[in-house]
């Protein structure tokens, strides 16, 4: 069927897409998620040496290699554990979107992490809790940027299911989480919403 000279408005669903990309993502994701259990099986049987040496080291010359391998570490299976479940969710989400919009916010949310992480962090730093909020930063906000009432309504489910977890981005110097690695993240998929958002006409 042509629409407007041939090209497809993007309100027409294209549904076999859609589920080529939700099968997609589901496999990813939860590859990601297996690839990570390896990772901490491993760091588990080598008494957790590997945070040692490829967690993010603040302020060091080192550590900014420290950004490209910290979150794919973690403290315990029960820390990895805590980040899988809404790291699917929110990933799965977002690869709806496409390849391109998941690489470029999962890209961005990794290094707003390390980066905060590294200029003013407290100390050796795992886990994937920054691409988590990185991700979940992404679709609180690209609704509004992209006007669009669905993903604004997914926003709002969103919101009132895991929107507790913002917390997370304020300072607790009393806390062993990270704060610095979850405001880091957030401002990475704040910053892919505004990227990606549609161009005006």
């Amino acid at each position: 069927m042509d629409y407007l000279g041939g090209r497809v408005p993007e309100s027409v669903p294209d549904k076999e897409p859609l589920a080529v990309r939700a099968k997609g993502g589901l496999l990813l994701m939860g590859g990601f998620v297996a690839v990570l259990a390896v990772i901490e099986l491993i760091n588990t049987l080598f008494l957790h040496g590997l945070n040692r040496t490829f967690g993010l080291r603040p302020r060091s010359a080192d550590g900014v290699l420290d950004i490209f391998t910290f979150p794919l570490l973690h403290a315990s299976f029960g820390h990895l554990l805590s980040n899988a479940l809404p790291l699917i969710i929110f990933g799965f989400l977002v690869f709806l979107s496409g390849l391109r919009v998941f690489l470029t916010t999962v890209a961005l949310s990794w290094l707003g992490s390390g980066l905060v992480v590294w200029l003013i962090g407290g100390g050796v730093t795992v886990g994937a809790s920054g691409l988590v909020f990185g991700l979940f930063a992404f679709l609180l906000v690209r609704g509004v940027l992209n006007r669009s009432w669905w993903q604004t309504l997914l926003s709002v489910v969103l919101f009132l299911v895991y929107g507790g977890i913002l917390f997370g981005v304020l300072p607790n110097m009393m806390s062993t989480v990270s704060w610095q690695a979850h405001l880091g993240g957030a401002a990475g998929g704040v910053l892919a919403a505004v990227l990606l958002r549609p161009k005006e006409a």
